[in-house]
């Protein structure tokens, strides 16, 4: 029996299809074993988002055939998509997205004819078919993350992610609920839809991502959707209103925003106004009580002044996020906006970051204080030991991490917990 192990970089969708090759793995006679010394193949699933996300890629890698110079090391995904000559970091096997799902013939293939340097990438920007890839069970157990969707079609002046996942693919509405059911049946109570590019669920296919939200929520044993990264533009009133009716759908939107200042976003190509991200967030406040808000900020784009940064912070500061993700941003190539003049230096994105995210942390105390004294339904994931003492801790579904003290397993069930002070939130 030959040994199989597998590491992830980068997304939630990455993670999805690491997990699912895994169970490939496993349904046809692999061993699973850590990513250590000892394995006989080792599948790296790699990012390309950013330069840095590069270099991680090629350090994982590099490491792998450190580990076990006789092994075989497969890179699979994202960076391998978009490097010319992956094969230069010691790679035996190279698994191009929309064909993870192909890992065991490849591997068969490969043990079979000992042929070097196996190279199964698409043209993805041709690609028009979605990658059936599934699981039956998830490594979290009370929460499965569905990936729903893949590709991009907007083309981001940042991002490369167009030209490593292709154009905007949707998964079939029956075939996400099979899943879904199956793992509702494995005791699964949470799911989180996800994609590359979540709000383009059904462009390709004639689907929309509320229907498909009203299926998932008709599934028994479920008890909570969440959905993934958002997009301004699906914020409708018919959406919200849609979303808002259903029950199990929870409160905790990420609303990607990227900067709050309008002549940033259209250099970035992002195609919207803040006025009008600030009209949806407005939305979601009108139908839902005290919903989570989350969202990215990218700090020091190009050309970006003292002046727009100022107007970014103070939209971020108006709109009242829950938690603001801030990234500085970086330089990846093959993009529009790596050419573009005005690069920042690096000690200005810096000071920049550091304000945004005191900031945001200031807004996520202040979200939270507003919970203590109230009753929140928190389905609870896991034991730890806090400050000496068990205690049991979860999500609530605006996702604000939540501890009770007590050593009763609640493991997978979801209660009622009481937050009688601000020690009961997790970070």
């Amino acid at each position: 029996m030959r040994k199989a192990a597998l590491h992830n970089l980068g997304c939630k969708v990455n993670a999805y299809e690491t997990e699912a090759m895994q169970e490939l793995l496993e349904q046809n006679g692999y061993e699973i074993v850590p990513f250590e010394e000892g394995a006989d193949i080792y599948i790296i699933n790699t990012c390309t988002v950013t330069n840095i996300a590069d270099r991680k890629s090629r350090q994982m890698l590099h490491r792998a055939r450190k580990m076990n110079p006789d092994a075989v090391v497969v890179a699979a995904g994202c960076y391998v998509q978009t490097e010319k000559e992956p094969f230069d970091e010691g790679i035996d096997i190279v698994v191009g997205n929309n064909r993870k799902r192909e890992i065991v013939r490849i591997l068969d293939r490969y043990f079979q004819e000992k042929e070097r340097n196996v190279k199964e990438v698409a043209d993805i920007g041709c690609e028009k078919e979605y990658e059936g890839l599934a699981l039956c069970r998830t490594g979290e157990h009370t929460r499965a993350y569905i990936k729903v969707q893949d590709g991009c079609s907007q083309f981001c002046s940042y991002c490369i992610i167009p030209y490593a996942r292709g154009r905007a693919r949707s998964r079939g509405r029956d075939d996400v609920t099979g899943e879904v059911k199956t793992l509702a049946a494995n005791g699964c109570k949470e799911v989180v839809l996800t994609g590359i590019h979540l709000s383009s669920y059904g462009i390709d296919t004639g689907d929309d991502l509320l229907s498909l939200i009203r299926a998932v929520h008709e599934v028994e044993g479920i008890r909570r959707i969440r959905l993934g990264s958002l997009e301004p533009g699906i914020i409708t009133e018919e959406f919200v209103q849609g979303i808002a009716g259903l029950e199990k759908l929870c409160p905790h939107f990420h609303l990607s925003l990227q900067s709050g200042c309008d002549e940033t976003l259209k250099r970035m190509n992002r195609r919207y106004t803040s006025q009008e991200y600030y009209k949806k967030c407005q939305l979601l406040r009108q139908y839902f009580q005290n919903p989570a808000l989350t969202t990215d900020v990218i700090v020091g784009f190009p050309k970006e002044t003292d002046e727009e940064h100022k107007r970014s912070r103070d939209f971020v500061d108006q709109v009242d996020f829950y938690e603001t993700h801030v990234f500085r941003y970086s330089r990846r190539e093959g993009t529009r906006a790596a050419s573009m003049e005005g690069q920042v230096a690096e000690q200005v994105k810096a000071a920049r970051s550091k304000e945004v995210l005191e900031m945001s942390r200031r807004k996520q105390s202040v979200y939270e204080e507003r919970l203590v004294g109230t009753v929140q339904e928190v389905l609870m994931e896991e034991e730890i030991l806090h400050n000496g003492e068990i205690w049991q801790v979860g999500h609530t579904k605006e996702y604000v991490k939540v501890g009770c003290k007590t050593s009763e397993n609640l493991e997978n069930q979801i209660v009622d917990v009481e937050i009688e002070s601000h020690l009961q939130i997790m970070h």
